[in-house]
């Protein structure tokens, strides 16, 4: 019976999720382990980077050996490297149009995967008609307490009113007479007894 103190959940379908069988500690010590495992392998992955250029550069560019050369021989020396560097421009060139080729392509898949993932169909939508009290208590639950009806709040015009206020304002007529009226010390005098102050 202890289960039914239990909150209900909010929705039939979502359920508490199970607890962890690893305890914090022990998931920032396993954090901590991967992270010191990617550390090394990123430094080995440089030095490894690093040894091959090393290495393909001592097999694509030998040591030049210009001492004790004459003059033809340096010319043919010369010729001999622009020619290298035309090939390996032309290499570079091939390798940055295959780049390119291959990352509008990557762009490309990624526009339809964003395509086929953001297609989906739209419900039906109903109109429903609800009141404001149950617009509320939807929204605020069980805080929601007092009544939304806005036609009990409204305030009560009587047809006697609206006739007193059409008798006051023709009394008033024009304001610029009202004002001179009651200008100086006899109009002072006037609002004096019109309010009962002289009894």
């Amino acid at each position: 019976m202890a289960d039914d103190n239990r909150p209900t959940p909010l929705h039939p379908r979502v359920q508490a999720k199970p607890k962890s069988k690893i305890s914090a500690s022990r998931k920032l010590s396993l954090k901590m382990l991967l992270l010191q495992r990617a550390m090394e392998e990123l430094e080995q992955e440089t030095v490894s980077r690093d040894e091959e250029k090393v290495k393909y550069l001592s097999e694509k560019l030998p040591p030049l050996q210009i001492t004790g050369l004459s003059m033809d021989e340096l010319q043919k020396l010369c010729r001999q490297l622009n020619a290298k560097i035309e090939v390996v421009d032309e290499e570079r060139y091939d390798f940055e149009a295959k780049v390119n080729k291959n990352n509008r392509d990557i762009h490309e898949l990624k526009l339809k995967v964003q395509d086929l993932g953001g297609k989906f169909k739209k419900p039906a939508l109903r109109k429903v008609r609800v009141s404001a009290d149950e617009m509320m208590r939807a929204l605020l639950g069980s805080k929601h307490k007092g009544s939304m009806d806005l036609r009990a709040n409204l305030k009560s015009v009587k047809k006697e009113d609206i006739k007193q206020e059409k008798v006051m304002s023709s009394e008033v007529g024009d304001w610029r007479k009202n004002v001179e009226a009651m200008s100086g010390m006899e109009g002072r005098k006037k609002m004096f007894d019109a309010a009962g102050g002289g009894q």
